[in-house]
């Protein structure tokens, strides 16, 4: 059973906050203030801090229930002496707990955060759903994620010797919540923001292109997720998607497997392979 939450907002760190933020505003409609060091990039459904230090880097993910009763199911499951510090969080919530992953990633958990009301833009809706980490292996963490923290396996892909090469997993009926990609330094990968249609997909490209942002992976449709979608890059080298269509998954939907190639990350055509 998937665990009920959804990913809520990322934190990362930037050489040049400041101009990530204000790539942020111009690509994605993301507003920004600033608190102290950290730049405050948000938009109905999408939220990003940036605050200085090495680019391609989380400080941490933070994802959001909404359930009482899911949320003490998941406070329950937690092994003890799992827990960190929780960071400062730029949301009020009723609860909230942290944990490290194997490559040393907080992940931020959160009970009912607050959802302050946003001035509409012009850009169509979208939605911070998913993001993914590079790793030197992703099998300590996909199993860390699965066993530990309760995450759901939607697919794996494997190279022909067997080796995980990456892993999709999921925290709701959306296909995945976190993906993790075999690659040869570790670090933050791409943020995905899920908008509602093929036709939105078209609004975002023109929007990209207004601004001279240019698409560098797609449009293509991915395997693991049969999502639709395209990427660009920000000043720090990170991928920053927009995608529509993506699997929803049955509770019961059994755990897929995928052979490592080009058409596995793109059923049409060309991917990005990290390794």
């Amino acid at each position: 059973m998937e665990l009920g939450c959804a990913l809520h907002h990322l934190h990362l760190t930037s050489p040049d906050p400041q101009k990530l933020a204000a790539f942020y505003e111009r690509s994605h409609g993301m507003a920004p203030r600033q608190d102290g060091e950290t730049w405050i990039c948000e938009a109905e459904g999408r939220l990003l801090l940036v605050s200085p230090g090495p680019a391609n880097q989380l400080v941490y993910a933070a994802y959001a229930f909404a359930d009482a009763a899911r949320w003490e199911a998941f406070r329950g499951r937690l092994p003890a002496g799992v827990a960190t510090e929780v960071p400062r969080l730029p949301v009020t919530c009723e609860d909230a707990v942290a944990v490290r992953d194997p490559d040393g990633n907080r992940i931020v958990f959160m009970h009912a955060p607050e959802r302050p009301a946003l001035a509409a833009d012009a850009l169509p809706a979208a939605h911070l759903q998913h993001f993914a980490l590079r790793t030197l292996d992703p099998a300590p963490m996909a199993a860390f994620y699965g066993e530990v923290l309760g995450f759901v396996i939607s697919d794996r892909v494997q190279d022909d010797e067997g080796v995980l090469r990456a892993c999709f997993l999921r925290t709701e009926s959306l296909h995945h919540a976190l993906a993790l990609f075999r690659a040869p330094m570790a670090g933050f990968d791409h943020q995905s923001f899920e908008t509602t249609s093929w036709d939105a997909m078209k609004h975002w490209g023109d929007h990209m292109a207004a601004v001279r942002e240019t698409i560098v992976w797609g449009i293509g449709r991915h395997g693991p997720g049969d999502d639709v979608f395209f990427m660009v890059r920000d000043p720090d080298g990170n991928l920053a998607e927009i995608s529509a269509e993506i699997e929803v998954c049955a509770p019961d939907r059994p755990t897929g497997l995928w052979v490592h190639e080009e058409r596995t990350l793109n059923q049409w055509g060309k991917a990005i392979m990290r390794d």
